[in-house]
């Protein structure tokens, strides 16, 4: 398998993407695009708020109906979220829209939204966007990565290729987040295209048992987002035998879509507001894979373990603190803790450790924590960054 950190979205066969500026945003591109030559299998998962917002309710009605669309379109800068029964009309509108672009059915486009919260989509200049989007000008995958940021302050994207059945297979990855971000999906979007053949309930299955190892093991703030999704698309264009959970190479395709959602969730992780560091937690020697992802969850959201980080304060009685609250029945006295190479803590006790090195340690732009419980083989890993003074600036004036 081979990793492209700078291939796009549109480097599996058959797809293409752009981005322009509509007037959502005030300067910056706000509207975007991928479409495939055919209509290709989809899955997508979404986000655990209930107040799931009216372009989410649409995508799933659409890839609910043959479980394909050949289309996405993305705006920024406005989530049409708590929009009530106009924001329902405008996301259908927009879906038809550029149904009508390309001449396809319109339910065949997916359509998601990303922005602020409560506030009516600029219909006019979304449709003007729309019946221009399209020109060979806009396209291009960087394009589209601008349209679908907001307070991200870098794109997100990776391909991989493989072959199976002796074909190439290339499955390519786009994503925005930054704030708002918490485990069981947050604000974010994830856009997975793939030339691979793939049966639609395999590449359902697969993506939510990816997204549980990936996605949903990341945070920035402890907030779960109104729009949140990650949608794959298999348009078949690479010419393999179909792959199901049967097929001899199954486990090399799950194994490169698990290698871009954990990339992208990773560089989610690390573009969170006002961030400074990536934190990994990996906790090893759990009973279960749900107590593992619990430790390392709790640790990852701990405020104050977060705090510490930034401060590069070695203060291993936070992180013992938030595995005591993570709801898993631990036995304190086998837990040993390390930041990075430097044991802190070991059965039930403290442990002297150079202060200075910790801190040292601490300061690097990558951090890792690990925890070993002894009561188990199971393991998880889980991503986050600090929590620093502009976090609180960025979201202090989010809509100004």
């Amino acid at each position: 398998m081979m990793i492209l950190e700078d291939g796009s979205i549109t480097l599996p066969k058959g797809f293409k993407a752009g981005g322009m500026h509509c007037g959502v945003k005030r300067k910056r591109l706000d509207l975007g695009y991928i479409v495939s030559e055919v209509p290709a299998v989809a899955a997508g998962v979404y986000t655990t708020n209930l107040f799931q917002a009216a372009p989410l309710l649409v995508t799933q009605e659409a890839i609910a109906k043959e479980h394909k669309i050949q289309a996405v379109l993305v705006n920024s800068g406005n989530a049409n979220a708590c929009t009530g029964e106009q924001g329902l009309k405008d996301a259908y509108t927009m879906q038809k829209a550029f149904a009508s672009q390309l001449g396809i059915e319109d339910h065949l486009v997916a359509v998601t939204s990303t922005g602020v919260i409560g506030e009516l989509l600029p219909m006019d200049k979304i449709n003007m966007g729309i019946t221009r989007i399209l020109q060979k000008e806009h396209e291009a995958a960087e394009n589209f990565l601008q349209a679908i940021l907001t307070t991200d302050t870098t794109v997100k994207q990776i391909a991989v290729q493989m072959k199976i059945n002796g074909k190439t297979v290339t499955i390519g990855g786009a994503a925005k987040g930054s704030g708002m971000i918490h485990p069981n999906m947050a604000t974010m979007l994830g856009f997975v295209t793939t030339d691979a053949n793939v049966a639609e309930e395999d590449l359902l299955h697969a993506l939510r048992e990816v997204t549980n190892h990936t996605f949903n093991m990341i945070t920035v703030d402890g907030d779960t987002s109104t729009n949140d999704m990650v949608l794959v698309m298999a348009n078949g264009l690479a010419g393999n035998d179909q792959l199901t959970k049967d097929h001899p190479d199954w486990g090399v395709f799950v194994d490169g879509l698990q290698i871009v959602c954990q990339s992208l969730a990773k560089k989610i992780a690390r573009d969170g507001e006002g961030a400074t560091k990536l934190i990994e937690v990996q906790v090893s020697g759990a009973f279960s894979l749900d107590a593992a992802r619990a430790v390392g969850k709790a640790i990852i959201s701990s405020n104050l373990v977060k705090t510490a980080i930034y401060g590069t304060d070695p203060n291993w009685g936070r992180i013992v603190t938030a595995i005591g609250y993570s709801g898993v029945p631990v036995e304190p006295n086998l837990v040993k803790v390390s930041l990075g190479p430097i044991t802190v803590f070991e059965n039930g006790l403290p442990v002297l450790y150079d202060e200075a090195q910790a801190k040292e340690y601490l300061e690097q732009e990558n951090v890792v924590i690990y925890v070993d419980l002894y009561q188990g083989e199971y393991g998880a890993c889980a991503w986050g960054c600090d929590l620093t003074y502009d976090y609180v600036k960025i979201n202090a004036s989010y809509r100004t």
